[in-house]
């Protein structure tokens, strides 16, 4: 699993593009975007993760490369610091 924090994706909107933007680079891809938790993962097929965050950047967003576990935490307690996002 690959995921990226998007601290500047905030709504529906912003998920949309950014979906748009990751078929474009891997259409057989699977792939969950929370604009609450500013979170984006994929389990990509064999795409260069690098691909990916430049996919979202094109997009007009800011994403950082965030470990396996730490987004298995976000995704699993709502928070990967223990705090309310």
């Amino acid at each position: 699993m690959i995921a990226f924090e998007v601290n500047d994706m905030t709504c529906g909107h912003c998920a949309g593009s950014i979906t748009e933007a990751l078929k474009a680079v891997d259409n057989l891809a699977k792939f969950t975007i929370d604009p609450a938790r500013h979170l984006v993962t994929i389990e990509s097929t064999n795409v260069d993760p690098n691909k990916l965050r430049d996919a979202i950047a094109d997009a007009g967003y800011t994403p950082v490369r965030v470990k396996e576990e730490i987004a298995d935490a976000c995704t699993q307690t709502k928070s990967c610091c223990g705090q309310q996002h």
